[in-house]
């Protein structure tokens, strides 16, 4: 998304429901010990304008932050953010494209990612890039859930989308297309040995993977 207004766009969005669920659910995963943890080091990939590497920041006071995304305008709008509410000496942003990530090196207490996976034309980059991690980082990954049929698509995109620009309607609409299928993740999952990882759907349009 390397588009100014595309990004400026998305950063005034209001996503604030599903990234607050993103949070909680991601919290609940974690466990009640990893806020006694110091030291700890997440890794955000697709980070977008880095909204929940703000709120996790700011939910966890202890944790560190490598956020990572392959748009430059989508990583100016984080920037500004993160200084806004105090964070630059805690979210480190990295302009790259995941499939130049490298995750072997660095021990990461988790990796994290919010709506990247159906932007990937080959989902095994990013199933690779876990099954390859250093140490054993908890994997807490969120998408949407493709709708059976087009008139399951329109129904989210009214629902979810009604009052968002239109850039955004489309691009929601897309991006529903462009999902994968629990099933499918699944799937994915087998292929790449990742069996460890489970898959549920938590609401009408996302999953978690994790």
């Amino acid at each position: 998304m390397n588009d100014q207004k595309q990004a400026i766009a998305y950063a005034n969005a209001d996503f604030e429901e599903p990234h607050n669920n993103f949070i909680d659910l991601l919290k609940l995963s974690l466990g009640n010990n990893f806020e006694k943890r110091s030291n700890t080091i997440g890794i955000d990939l697709g980070t977008g304008a880095a909204d929940i590497a703000i709120k996790l920041a700011l939910k966890f006071p202890s944790i560190k932050i490598d956020a990572v995304d392959g748009s430059i305008a989508m990583l100016d709008e984080a920037k500004k953010a993160i200084s806004r509410f105090g964070l630059s000496d805690r979210i480190y942003l990295i302009n790259s494209p995941i499939q130049e990530i490298s995750l072997a090196k660095k021990d990461y207490s988790i990796i994290f990612s919010n709506s990247l996976l159906h932007h990937l034309h080959d989902p095994f980059v990013l199933w690779k890039l876990i099954k390859n991690a250093k140490g054993n980082p908890k994997v807490f990954i969120m998408d949407l859930i493709r709708p059976k049929n087009s008139k399951q698509v329109e129904e989210l995109t009214n629902q979810y989308a009604e009052n968002e620009p239109e850039i955004l309607r489309r691009d929601f609409k897309n991006s529903l297309k462009a999902a994968f299928t629990i099933d499918e993740v699944k799937l994915q999952l087998y292929d790449a040995e990742l069996e460890k990882l489970s898959v549920r759907a938590v609401s009408d349009r996302h999953m978690v993977i994790s």
